[in-house]
């Protein structure tokens, strides 16, 4: 009997175990949520059919949140607006809100919209809501002059022109890169996303940074890519790391050899190389796009892509990339002269907070 009775009662317990891992998997679940950053080259001007290209990239991929890059507003117009239309007319609904400099784009109602910076590049936040959970993005074009990763390569970064030598001086290099407004973007976006982190919020940030990442100046690279033997630590990829801020397409890409994810400047047969090259002597390729996340337990990381093209600019010549890197090729024109990063996560929600 004895026996009998404990059989019993571990059969009870075993019964509950089994349904309490059943409740626990009906009670939540995952959603998958995409995000698409893009230099979208003054609206797509530059490129014809640059416009419709967007549109139809953005139709295609169907991503739940966008951050662009060079949004103009153009005679009186409101990029905004024109996009959503045009996005509808797609069967696509989208929200977004007017801005300049950076824009954004949501496929769930918008909360909030703020901005954040606005000095020689611009920074905006859209707040909205998924799966219960409230997501802060922020959306980034950042300065472009002072752009410090052309020196070490012989090239200035405030008037293009070549200089009579690389400058391989580390500090110097720093220095001019300090000298634009970069820095002072990420510090105004780091002290809003410390308010949406206290409030529990997921955060994201996109941009088009005009600055090259510590991830990729590294000592595997200094002889590659015309890095001239420069080990580069960039102030404020390092200060976004050091803010707890992880930078997504590295995060699943540690190799800056194997996967350098180069988003400029990219290859576009629609227009002639002397428009897409800045520094035209040597090879400029960097990733300067990017979609930072701030870690969170119910966040995973899955997927980050390169989006664009497979051609590159290497010294006034359009070149096949033939790197590790994963790439979502255009199915027609390509609207720019920059690749934009896919990013992909899931999302744990629990069905009590819907």
């Amino acid at each position: 009997m004895a026996k009998s009775f404990k059989y019993l009662i571990y059969s009870v317990l075993m019964s509950i175990a089994v349904l309490c891992v059943a409740n626990t998997r009906a009670s939540s679940q995952e959603l998958t949520v995409k995000l698409l950053q893009l230099n979208i080259w003054h609206e797509g001007t530059q490129v014809p059919g640059g416009y419709d290209a967007i549109v139809n990239e953005i139709t295609r991929l169907k991503p739940d949140l966008v951050t662009f890059s060079e949004v103009r507003n153009y005679k009186n117009t409101r990029f905004n607006e024109r996009i959503l239309q045009s996005l509808a007319a797609k069967g696509e609904t989208y929200y977004s809100f007017f801005s300049n400099g950076a824009g954004v784009l949501s496929k769930h109602p918008i909360l909030d919209s703020t901005l954040v910076f606005k000095e020689k590049g611009s920074i905006y936040r859209l707040l909205t809501r998924i799966g219960g959970r409230e997501i802060a993005l922020y959306a980034a074009h950042l300065d472009y002059e002072n752009y410090a990763v052309y020196l070490p390569r012989g090239y200035s970064g405030s008037t293009w022109k070549r200089l009579p030598a690389p400058l391989l001086d580390k500090k110097a290099v720093l220095a001019d890169n300090l000298a634009s407004k970069r820095d002072e973007g990420i510090r105004d976006f780091l002290l809003a996303a410390k308010d949406d982190l206290k409030k529990g919020r997921l955060v994201f940030l996109g941009g088009d940074f005009n600055e090259a990442s510590h991830l990729d100046w590294t000592a595997a690279t200094r002889n590659k890519f015309d890095h001239n033997g420069m080990v580069i630590p960039w102030q404020n990829s390092l200060s976004l790391y050091k803010n707890g801020f992880k930078d997504s397409y590295r995060v699943l890409h540690p190799n800056p050899v194997s996967h350098p994810g180069f988003t400029f400047p990219a290859g576009n047969p629609a227009v002639a190389i002397d428009k897409l090259t800045w520094a035209p002597g040597v090879d400029e390729r960097d990733r300067i796009d990017f979609t930072y996340y701030h870690p969170d337990r119910d966040l995973r990381l899955i997927e980050s892509s390169v989006v664009g093209p497979k051609t590159s600019i290497v010294k006034s010549q359009m070149v096949t990339e033939e790197t590790e890197d994963h790439f979502i090729e255009p199915l027609g024109v390509w609207p720019t002269d920059h690749k934009g990063v896919m990013t992909v996560f899931k999302l744990k929600i629990n069905k009590t907070q819907n």
